[in-house]
């Protein structure tokens, strides 16, 4: 009898877990249940999706669960939700949502790829109606449908996918307003970074009040109506994005007895096992390492659940890959300007016990003499004694990111900012300047380690 992986959660981690592991063995038994009803989708557009850019939310999705079965030989079940795991019997409990149907579905492998759920706030009113979450596709339906109807919309969470939804609701015809309860908006950033950041928006029409704790979700027979701020003030709203951050949705594996970690994710080894013989996590509900501290981490993004899940997919199928690490690597689009990062903030290399020192630059993103360039404006955070990287961050053209992935490469590889300025990097006019940003960035930073 061939061996049977059973998978829970059908989006990026679980779904790359699935596709490795059956790559790895034709012959294995694939089954996966997802609680939506949707598999292997990119969350990461569902901003575009709801302010048009993107007009058919099938658009996101990279591969149907009829795909799946006919191309790949994975059976993917969409509304069901599994309720119980357990370890001794290695079954699992699952709930068709369509029909209440339970049933028992056994297992030799288990991989856990539950995600993340939104971190809802313990603010009086905020279940009532006209509260909206951006998590999933359904999500999704629903936001887009209600900025249909309505004009006025208040953001509570400066964090990147609060941010473009903003610039999205706002390119829709919203007036849209943000609340963030920390003195700025991504608070990780240089404070100069930031300082432009709220000027963008503000300069697009949004209304921008950071340092301001919602006290009250108002509301008139159990529908949204407004704010009331710590301070007294009372502001008229139609609809409320909650976009505070998310938490691992760990409840299940905490209920099989897995042991857990930081913020509630599962903890996990290098190859991703967790604490019970035979089962692999992945993704937005474990706990993660810092790449450069070794220290776990909590750092939900796309691009880590698919190598994780790869990695736990691969392993449940008799593999020993391992993950080194997250970085943390970002990058975001606000209206015209792009913001980007990686690894440790100024703050962070301090608190980690670094001597710490930043140095930033502003340099056009091409030669100065052709036409339509843009400022980049980068800030490194190093190492003072050895002059090591531990930080990168830049603000500005579209062409930040693939400066932000050479940051995140150096750091990988434990690069000095004195290798960084010996990078034989390109040029031409229209790309690039004859001296990068980046050497730029390098060579200002030399200048503040001590040898």
């Amino acid at each position: 009898m061939a061996e049977k992986l059973i998978v829970i959660g059908g989006t990026a981690a679980g779904l790359s877990a699935a596709s490795r592991a059956r790559k790895e063995k034709p012959d294995m038994e694939i089954q996966v249940f997802e609680k939506s009803g949707f598999v292997s989708y990119g969350a990461c557009g569902l901003p575009y999706f709801v302010g048009g850019i993107i007009h058919d939310i099938n658009e996101l999705v990279a591969i149907n669960a009829e795909s799946l079965k006919s191309r790949r030989n994975i059976s993917a079940w969409t509304h069901h939700e599994v309720l119980l795991i357990d370890p001794e019997k290695k079954e699992v409990s699952v709930k068709n949502l369509d029909t209440d149907e339970v049933s028992i579905h056994s297992y030799d492998k288990l991989v856990i790829a539950t995600g993340a759920v939104p971190a809802v706030p313990p603010i009086p009113g905020i279940h009532c109606d006209g509260v909206y979450y951006l998590r999933n596709m359904e999500d999704g339906i629903r936001l887009k449908t209600a900025a249909k109807e309505h004009g006025r919309v208040c953001i509570i969470g400066g964090g990147a996918i609060g941010l473009e939804t903003a610039e999205e609701l706002s390119n829709a015809g919203l007036s849209v307003s943000i609340c963030e309860q920390f003195p700025r908006l991504l608070p990780f950033l240089d404070n100069a970074f930031s300082e432009i950041l709220e000027d963008t928006l503000i300069k697009h029409g949004i209304k921008v009040r950071t340092g301001t704790q919602i006290a009250e979700i108002l509301s008139e027979n159990g529908k949204v109506r407004g704010i009331r701020t710590a301070l007294g003030e009372k502001e008229p709203f139609d609809l409320i994005l909650v976009s505070a951050g998310v938490k691992p949705a760990s409840a299940l594996a905490e209920k099989a007895g897995l042991a857990l970690g930081l913020k509630g994710g599962i903890i996990v080894d290098d190859e991703m096992r967790t604490s019970r013989k035979d089962i692999w996590a992945c993704g937005d509900c474990v706990q993660m390492k810092n790449r450069i501290t070794g220290k776990p981490a909590y750092v939900p993004l796309g691009t880590t659940a698919n190598k994780q899940g790869r990695i736990a997919g691969g392993n449940a199928a008799g593999g020993h890959d391992t993950f080194k690490g997250v970085l943390g690597s970002m990058v975001t689009k606000v209206f015209e300007l792009f913001i980007a990062a990686t690894g440790l903030s100024k703050d962070q290399a301090a608190g980690e016990g670094y001597d710490a020192v930043s140095v930033s630059i502003t340099k056009a993103d091409r030669a100065s003499y052709y036409p339509g360039g843009r400022d980049n404006h980068i800030c490194l955070i190093v190492d003072k004694q050895t002059g090591r990287l531990l930080g990168a961050q830049g603000m500005g053209s579209e062409s930040i990111a693939g400066r932000m992935n050479v940051f995140a490469t150096a750091i990988t590889c434990g690069m000095t900012v004195e290798e960084i300025n010996e990078l034989d990097l390109v040029y031409a006019p229209p790309a690039a300047p004859v001296y990068d940003p980046i050497l730029i960035a390098a060579n200002q930073a030399m200048k503040k380690i001590t040898r």
